[in-house]
């Protein structure tokens, strides 16, 4: 907001204390501020964001933002503070770096000062939708439009009273227009992330993507659940009619979002979940999805949501006169996103939550077109996998990333959010399979017929099929054959789904050459494993690719 509007009396002005916290932000050391809007609903969040020139509304209601010159996460500006309570629970490498915990002062103290003046936008929320795992939290705000998308993503009291008693036990302080000074604060770039589990506080400055708020918190709750021994899982999940609990793992991109919006069943979440003793809950209250040429035939769940009063649309390119959107257009990113309540699906689960879930389902974009469409897994195959974490990225997703999808392997499906060791993760995850008898499944939602450039995405209506077979126990009934390279089951059969999908060799136009392909991409995964392998169980490795000469195999 400019300078010459800042004694102007805002929409939102009068109703700014309303629903105020009897916590206030001194106890922040958030002082000598100059409006404080509390709590604010939608509908005055909107008013504000217009007001402020944050944003534009468009066609039938959803609010447009650009998030300016990141579009999506910094995933190498994430620091976490070196302090005593946390340091020995920290793995510490390339998304966990260290930061002094007296240099994280530093840069709070200079922001705490930035602010002094300004106006900031608070929510109140909570992180969790299982009672005894419910975590307190506030999200302090610069924009107007990060306050909303914080009331979109979390869980929001239900009262004036519980708003006023609202003591939050972890706090995010966004500021974009703060940047670090690198000379000092030991940052790669004027942009951070900065953690301290000490504290309880995280501070954001120097990016306007709001995924980086609600992945800090989940970053929080990947700290603190699995030392309550609850499973923290960059996962969707979904409920059948019958009320088995199914879960998707995987990376932004890999359909988990698109999958788990299954009009026949009923959705938990599409992100972040947590797994205890009682069952599965989201984490949050909201949806975050990619919608970079998103299409109401195929995705008519999402791209209603997506149209509504109440969306936020990041990056979406519209015409300024009409107010219709393109969501084909990719001049800002691919990465396009729109952030909505849950509400907004209108098979969304009320309680955000599932019992155990009967299947669990890692969701893989395989760029190399090699991978099956599906396969089963044992349990240990199942945490090989998981701990893999194998996919590829996709454009838009992470800075830094190209046009083109790139191998990676990002542990438990989600390794810019891990805090703990991989294995703490999927010692936690082998318990609950073996305890709940869940069925895992590998999904490939990549290609088929070769790489990419050469083959093509395997279908969404493939995908779903094979998928409602799983899910649905009709593949329980078919003949398997076992992968000659990761020794996985395939089933034989599926209905309506082509041999050279369940046969991924006979699409390619030369055998030997996807034989070839697939013993590289299986040493690829063998050399990842072995920095993990030192604090794993040896049956875990066992478990991997086979490398040594495929024999003539008739599958």
């Amino acid at each position: 907001m400019s300078n010459n509007l800042l004694n102007i009396k805002t929409p939102a002005q009068d109703q700014a204390g309303e629903l105020r916290s009897d916590f206030g932000l001194i106890n922040h050391g958030l002082t000598n501020l100059n409006n404080v809007y509390w709590n604010l609903p939608t509908e005055a969040l909107v008013e504000e964001i217009v007001f402020r020139r944050e944003g534009q509304i468009s066609a039938m209601g959803p609010v447009v933002v650009n998030t300016g010159k990141y579009t999506s996460r910094a995933a190498a500006d994430k620091f976490i503070a070196r302090e005593p309570t946390s340091e020995d629970q920290v793995w510490w490498g390339e998304y966990n770096r260290p930061i002094g915990a007296d240099t994280f002062a530093e840069v709070f103290n200079r922001m705490q000062g930035f602010l002094q003046g300004k106006d900031v936008f608070v929510q109140d929320c909570y992180a969790g939708a299982q009672a005894d795992y419910q975590l307190p939290i506030r999200v302090v705000t610069e924009l107007a439009w990060h306050s909303m998308f914080a009331r979109n993503m979390f869980i929001l009291p239900h009262s004036r009273d519980e708003y006023r008693q609202h003591v939050p036990d972890f706090t995010v302080l966004a500021v974009p227009s703060f940047t670090a000074y690198e000379p000092i604060d030991s940052t790669r770039t004027g942009t951070f992330i900065l953690l301290n589990f000490d504290q309880r506080l995280c501070i954001i400055g120097g990016t306007g993507y709001a995924g980086e708020i609600k992945k800090a918190v989940f970053t929080v709750l990947n700290y603190l659940l699995p030392l309550q021994g609850v499973m923290s899982m960059h996962c969707s999940a979904n409920l059948g009619p019958d009320g088995d609990t199914a879960l998707f793992f995987g990376l932004s991109g890999t359909g988990k979002t698109t999958l788990s919006a299954d009009p026949s069943r009923g959705l938990i979440g599409d992100d972040e979940h947590g797994w205890s003793d009682e069952g599965v809950f989201n984490v949050e209250n909201g949806c975050y999805a990619k919608v970079i040429q998103l299409s109401p035939a195929a995705e008519p769940k999402i791209y209603s949501a997506i149209h509504r009063f109440g969306s936020i649309l990041e990056n979406v390119v519209y015409d300024p006169v009409t107010r219709k959107i393109d969501l084909d257009d990719d001049r800002h990113t691919e990465n396009t996103r729109a952030s909505y309540p849950l509400a907004f699906i209108d098979n969304a689960v009320a309680s955000k939550q599932g019992g155990h879930p009967a299947n669990i389902l890692f969701l893989t974009c395989d760029a190399q077109g090699v991978m099956p469409p599906i396969a089963r897994l044992s349990p240990d195959q199942a945490l090989y996998h998981f701990i893999s974490g194998y996919t590829s990225k996709v454009a838009g997703t992470e800075a830094g990333v190209g046009a083109q999808p790139e191998i990676t392997f990002s542990t438990c499906f989600g390794a810019p959010f891990m805090v703990h060791h991989p294995w703490v993760y999927a010692d936690l995850l082998k318990r609950k399979i073996l305890r709940h008898d869940s069925t895992c499944w590998l999904i490939n939602t990549g290609w088929v017929g070769g790489p990419y450039g050469i083959g093509k995405r395997i279908s969404i209506r493939h995908t779903r099929a094979l998928l409602s077979a799983a899910l649905s126990g009709a593949l329980d009934a078919v003949d398997y054959y076992v992968d000659p390279v990761f020794g996985f089951e395939v089933p034989r059969t599926c209905p309506g789904i082509p041999d050279e999908v369940l046969y991924p060799a006979r699409a390619w136009q030369d055998e030997a050459t996807y034989w070839s392909m697939y013993r590289q991409l299986a040493a690829r995964f063998v050399g990842n494993f072995r920095k993990f392998a030192p604090d794993c169980p040896p049956e875990l490795e066992l478990a991997g690719p086979r490398l040594h000469d495929l024999p003539r195999v008739q599958i």
